[in-house]
């Protein structure tokens, strides 16, 4: 694996990087509930609906993945006249440095999918939508569209759902003139006939889908499935295939030898519903901030491995990458070392699910048996603890320049390897005032040294019916003593 410095120089460069998504826009919608019975109707089990949340889905999550990461992006796409495509528009309007290009179509059948969850459980998907593709007019227009938009970008994604918007005109058309102007395009298939994306830089199927291209079931092994692969790239022009394989990771090829197997670093599987939205996105948008292409997969798989334990069509944020890649241990620190975004949504569903959160904060400087008592006692008092962390520039700023001994990922690590804590927050601020108010935890805990009145947000915690916990000390045990003791 590619050193993680060598990596973090890449994403640090996403923010100047601006890619250019085509594809299939639709409406994820998640129902969440309970089922505790069943149907005197039918042997049905009875969906009793708690929330619901709706988010862009398709294309539009390879949208959401880009944006997260912290790439601009522009979108072209079609919608219908409908309700669902109002909804995608203003969802669309929503995000920042996105320049969206969404075509309306008369009488189009805008594509929602709705799921019903119940606890960590998807018992149904119900499907709306077209696959008709679009007309030849509203093709033309699109066309139009991205070929007066593609130069201001570094590079583009053609994300196929098979609903109607990547005709094999359209592709073509795109793909000759994205090679004309030496811009590399990815594409993540639906068609079975992958020669409509002859010429793109990356085609990127998962297992099932490189094997209904080869009119095969399966592969019996890696060496077939890797032949498959090479003699798709010769075959149609592609520069690379990368194979998303699932629990078995990724292998990517080319046409002249090179074979990249690239380990599977989920620990544990929740949803794999969007993983291949944030593999093409990562592996794009990197690519175009200066990655090559084997370091650029090494980076879209360890995406991967992050978004899989999330909930739903979940995104990756470019801190969930570095915090992974400082510690080389992709998946067992990405759970716990969170941006707040993706922090207040694991909030969020854990709250859905009937579990308490509690949240405690500090410098933790270096890390002593005080540390561990107090972590302990706050973890008996909720189902789940998130702690918010000093970064070193807040910590200075409290402590003075000599401090902190330890630098934030450091301490972040050693925070995430203790098993009572759920989630770590790094925070630059003078106090933890916004990640508390973001979060709204259900309990808030400090030590006992402080009386309620001087703890950081307990008005907020207690406007909302939360409650704030001071928790005892253990004597004899601080840094500051430890320091002192070390100078001696």
């Amino acid at each position: 694996m590619s050193s993680p410095q060598s990596m973090t120089r890449h994403l640090d460069q996403l923010d100047h990087t601006r890619v250019l998504c085509v594809g299939d826009l639709m409406l994820d919608r998640f129902m969440y509930g309970k089922v505790d019975r069943i149907s005197p109707e039918a042997p049905i089990p009875v969906f009793t609906q708690q929330s619901e949340s709706s988010m862009l889905g398709g294309a539009g999550n390879v949208v959401r993945n880009l944006l997260s990461l912290g790439a601009s992006a522009s979108f072209a796409s079609v919608i219908g006249d409908d309700r669902v495509g109002n909804q995608l528009t203003a969802l669309v309007g929503s995000e920042a440095n996105l320049l969206p290009y969404l075509l309306s179509e008369r009488g189009r059948i805008s594509s929602k999918k709705t799921r019903y969850v119940a606890g960590s459980q998807q018992l149904l998907r119900s499907d709306h939508e077209t696959s008709e593709p679009i007309r030849e007019e509203t093709q033309s227009r699109l066309l139009d569209i991205i070929l007066g938009e593609l130069a201001q970008h570094q590079a583009v994604i053609l994300s196929d759902y098979g609903k109607g918007v990547l005709t094999p005109d359209l592709c073509r058309a795109v793909i000759d003139a994205a090679n004309a102007a030496d811009i590399p395009i990815f594409v993540d298939p639906k068609q079975r006939d992958v020669s409509v994306y002859a010429g793109a830089t990356v085609l990127s199927p998962n297992a099932r889908e490189l094997a209904l291209a080869c009119g095969v079931d399966s592969f019996a092994n890696d060496a077939a499935l890797i032949a498959a692969a090479r003699d798709l790239a010769l075959q149609h022009r592609f520069r690379y295939v990368l194979v998303t394989r699932g629990e078995h990771g990724m292998t990517l090829v080319d046409g002249e030898g090179l074979i990249q197997h690239i380990n599977a670093l989920a620990h544990e599987v929740f949803d794999v519903s969007g993983a291949g939205d944030t593999v093409i996105a990562t592996l794009a948008a990197t690519h175009a901030a200066g990655a090559g292409m084997t370091e650029a997969a090494e980076i879209a798989n360890l995406a991967a491995g992050i978004v899989v334990g999330r909930r739903g069509t979940a995104v990756v944020h470019r801190t969930d990458l570095t915090a992974a890649l400082y510690a080389h241990r992709a998946v067992s620190l990405q759970q716990k070392i969170l941006p707040l975004n993706t922090a207040r949504d694991m909030v969020a569903n854990f709250k859905r699910e009937g579990l308490s959160v509690g949240f405690t904060n500090g410098c933790f400087d270096i890390m002593h048996a005080g540390h561990i008592s107090l972590l302990l006692d706050a973890k008996k008092r909720c189902d789940k603890l998130f702690v918010g962390l000093n970064t070193d520039a807040s910590v200075r700023g409290l402590k003075g320049p000599t401090r902190p001994v330890n630098a934030e990922m450091d301490r972040a690590q050693i925070l995430a390897a203790l098993s009572m804590v759920d989630g770590v927050i790094l925070f630059d601020e003078e106090t933890p005032l916004n990640l508390i108010t973001t979060l709204e935890p259900d309990v808030l805990m400090k030590g006992a040294d402080y009386r309620k009145e001087q703890v950081v947000g307990w008005q907020v915690v207690e406007s909302y019916g939360g409650r704030v916990e001071l928790i005892d000390l253990k004597d004899g045990y601080s840094t500051t003593g430890i320091i002192q003791r070390l100078a001696v």
